[in-house]
């Protein structure tokens, strides 16, 4: 089993920034993705960005060049710094990890960003 524990969210105004963290426990050395989903009122859960074990990162079109997705110790922390922030940002964050060599997939409970003036 994998624990995710995500932090740092909040009210950021327009242009703002801020960085989300999450931190992982438990059976991590069976994690080789890590990602950020967000989920907006009434809509879908969608990718942010994921990181794999290698270092390997991946971007929704949306958040190229405003996000970045990073990990510390591989799989321990996961990091999501946001910038220049949108109303439209404003969503639950949740930290995903996935072994995919058992097809298992986490989820952490999330936390809110609100962008907002």
């Amino acid at each position: 089993q994998v624990q995710l524990v995500e932090s740092g969210g909040g009210l950021v105004q327009p242009g703002g920034s801020l960085r989300v963290s999450c931190a992982a426990s438990g059976s991590i050395f069976s994690i080789n993705v890590m990602g950020w989903y967000c989920q907006a009122p009434g809509k879908q859960r969608e990718l942010v960005a994921t990181i794999t074990s290698g270092g390997n990162t991946n971007y929704a079109d949306s958040v190229k060049g405003r996000f970045t997705i990073s990990s510390y110790n591989a799989r321990n922390m996961v990091y999501l710094q946001m910038n220049s922030l949108k109303p439209e940002d404003t969503a639950v964050y949740y930290c995903k990890a996935v072994d995919s060599a058992r097809s298992i997939n986490y989820w952490g409970k999330g936390t809110l960003v609100t962008v907002s003036s």
